[in-house]
């Protein structure tokens, strides 16, 4: 039973060479023709990573898009509390570019307190319209 096995994949690995090396494969990426592997898709590693980078190009953008708005939220709220603004009304926050859609957490005191924070800087919303910026300590340590 060995020597036919063997003799089985002997014949069945010359035929794929023969099919292979007949068949030219071309590269989606370059449009130029290659060899090599039989599963080998690009001509190279620059079509195989500019290929690959096209495919992720979307979930990229969007999550470099949301970075930036929240470092922006975050660089907003640093500069109001460096310059010892406690209490400071939403429309300030607005004319500096804050974006109160895009933040990283949300923590409700068991007073029932809702304080917004983007990344370790928070907010806590009042009536009047207002904001108390706050500074949670967990992130520091």
């Amino acid at each position: 039973m060995q020597p036919f096995f063997y003799s089985f994949v002997v014949v069945f690995n010359y035929i794929c060479k023969i099919i292979t090396d007949n068949m030219k494969r071309i590269c989606p990426v370059c449009k130029c023709e290659f060899d090599g592997r039989v599963d080998k898709k690009f001509c190279c590693d620059q079509c195989r990573n500019t290929f690959n980078n096209r495919q992720n190009q979307d979930v990229i953008n969007y999550s470099r898009n949301i970075n930036r708005i929240l470092k922006n939220n975050r660089r907003v709220l640093s500069e109001f509390f460096g310059k010892n603004t406690y209490k400071i009304h939403r429309d300030k926050l607005i004319a500096a570019g804050f974006n109160f859609d895009y933040l990283t957490n949300i923590y409700k005191t068991k007073t029932g307190k809702i304080y917004y924070f983007c990344y370790d800087l928070g907010y806590l919303n009042h009536d009047d319209g207002s904001c108390t910026l706050v500074e949670r300590k967990e992130y520091v340590d």
